[in-house]
């Protein structure tokens, strides 16, 4: 019966687990170990590890078990393993499938970070890296071949908003043998399509969304049991990416409320793009739900709605992006984004300033461009903000 249960009951009961004190809230096991009742217990558990028995907190533990089990009967996955941060399960989900010899296809429009475990680290352990314009479904029709171990991307590109044809990409990879892991933390766990197009593993960076509060690192990787609890699992466990315990029942604690917050959040968002597009000192504004957006009717086709992140480009460059920035009073410059505090950030010159100027260029952060991450304060004073910004310039 649970199976039918709405995304906000799930959100408050799925994955629960009590001890025999029978709290209502899911407790913290702080803890590292476990212990056994003899030897023999302790050979067996290790030999096979049964359900709800744990050796240890870098392979499991109840607290995290259960945000495990949440956020996996949410997405619709058989099963979760759950990273100490977002990278964490980007990089893991990857090194887990890959091998040297191996060739991938990615997207080019990445989040720094997850260009560099692509460029960088894959690279220099022998995988072929192939990147490709993720809106071209020919681009990526050429690029994957019949020995294509894996593809990724991002569903929703970090900062640029450009949405891919999920479906489309999943097909074509699945075709040639590929495994398909896409990093979905623009669409939300709330608004999530990425395994109903196909995906074979799903990564988010929990501290986003989910936590959504500004307090914990966190990620998770999701799929199929199979991946999962194979070569996801035996990565992860032994290269200690694991999430705590303590941040696991954060992230439990905020998982209660992550719909409201998250809707709400959506909804500031398209009222702030639909205020903001024409604006004078704005060369554009780019959010999926508008209808000026190149993607618009996939991104309603895939998502449904826009999300909580948009993105301006200030005529001026650089100089008028920081005028704008040192202007606002009421968003937060920082480098973070799905937070319950609104966040404005210069990609350009934090999250992608290790990239050359050509390849900005190329993936399109511009030197105006600024990402608007909308939180929960009141969205007319929101608004009010970025024009008395725009009005500085």
């Amino acid at each position: 019966m649970s199976e039918n249960w709405n995304i906000r009951t799930k959100l408050v009961h799925k994955g629960s687990r009590r001890s025999q004190y029978g709290e209502l809230s899911e407790a913290i096991f702080l803890t590292q170990g476990f212990v056994y009742d003899s030897a023999e217990q302790a050979e067996k558990r290790f030999q096979d590890l049964g359900e709800d028995e744990y050796i240890y907190a870098r392979y499991g533990n109840p607290t995290t078990r259960m945000f495990e089990d949440r956020i996996a009967a949410l997405e619709g996955a058989e099963d979760a393993f759950a990273t100490a941060s977002g990278m964490a399960a980007v990089n893991g989900a990857l090194m887990a499938l890959l091998k040297a010899g191996d060739h991938v296809v990615s997207s080019r429009a990445l989040f720094g970070s997850c260009l560099y475990v692509l460029e960088d680290v894959l690279a220099r352990f022998g995988v072929e890296i192939t990147l490709v314009d993720g809106r071209d479904l020919a681009a990526w029709e050429a690029a994957i071949r019949p020995d294509t171990a894996a593809v990724f991307l991002e569903s929703v590109s970090n900062p640029t908003l450009e949405v891919i044809d999920l479906k489309a990409v999943c097909d074509l990879a699945h075709a040639q043998g590929a495994l398909v892991v896409v990093d979905n933390v623009f669409a939300t766990p709330i608004y999530s399509y990425a395994l109903k197009c196909g995906a074979d593993l799903v990564v988010y960076s929990t501290t986003k969304h989910v936590d959504g509060q500004g307090r914990c690192l966190g990620g998770v990787v999701l799929g199929k049991r199979e991946l999962i609890r194979g070569p996801v699992e035996a990565y992860l466990k032994h290269t200690g990416g694991a999430m705590s315990p303590f941040n696991a029942w954060v992230m439990l604690k905020s998982m209660e409320t992550m719909d409201l917050r998250v809707r709400a959040q959506s909804a500031t968002a398209l009222a702030m793009a639909e205020a903001l597009e024409g604006h004078p000192a704005l060369n554009t504004v780019a959010y999926p739900q508008l209808p000026s957006h190149p993607q618009h009717d996939l991104a309603m086709q895939q998502m449904g709605i826009g999300g909580t992140v948009l993105t301006i480009d200030v005529k001026g460059g650089k100089d008028a992006a920081f005028k704008f920035l040192n202007a606002l009073e009421i968003f937060t410059i920082s480098n973070n984004f799905a937070d319950a505090k609104s966040i404005v950030t210069h990609p350009a010159t934090t999250t992608h300033q290790r990239l050359p100027d050509a390849q900005k260029a190329e993936i399109g952060i511009t030197p105006g461009l600024i990402r608007v991450s909308c939180g929960l304060e009141d969205s007319t004073d929101l608004i009010a903000d970025l024009l008395a910004g725009l009005d500085s310039i």
